[in-house]
């Protein structure tokens, strides 16, 4: 399998993700950002990138009128 290459702030993210679930939290993008320590806006890009490289997929929320937002989900690495 190819290894993916990632750039420090994909991989900052990335991290970031994983630790969030390892722990329990759901990794709505508020968490991820103070995980991170970026903005959401900041965001946006690596969790595109991330997601277009496989590495997350993204979940709305599955309860009908309770909208907390998008969360993004790991894509365990083989």
């Amino acid at each position: 399998m190819q290894q993916v290459q990632l750039s420090e702030v994909e991989e900052r993210v990335y991290q970031a993700v994983t630790a969030l679930e390892t722990r329990g939290h759901v990794p709505y993008p508020d968490l991820i950002a103070q995980e991170t320590g970026m903005s959401e806006d900041e965001l946006q890009a690596p969790l595109h990138l991330l997601t277009e490289k496989g590495l997350l997929h993204r979940e709305d929320s599955p309860l009908a009128g309770l909208d907390f937002g998008p969360r993004w989900c790991a894509r365990q690495m083989a």
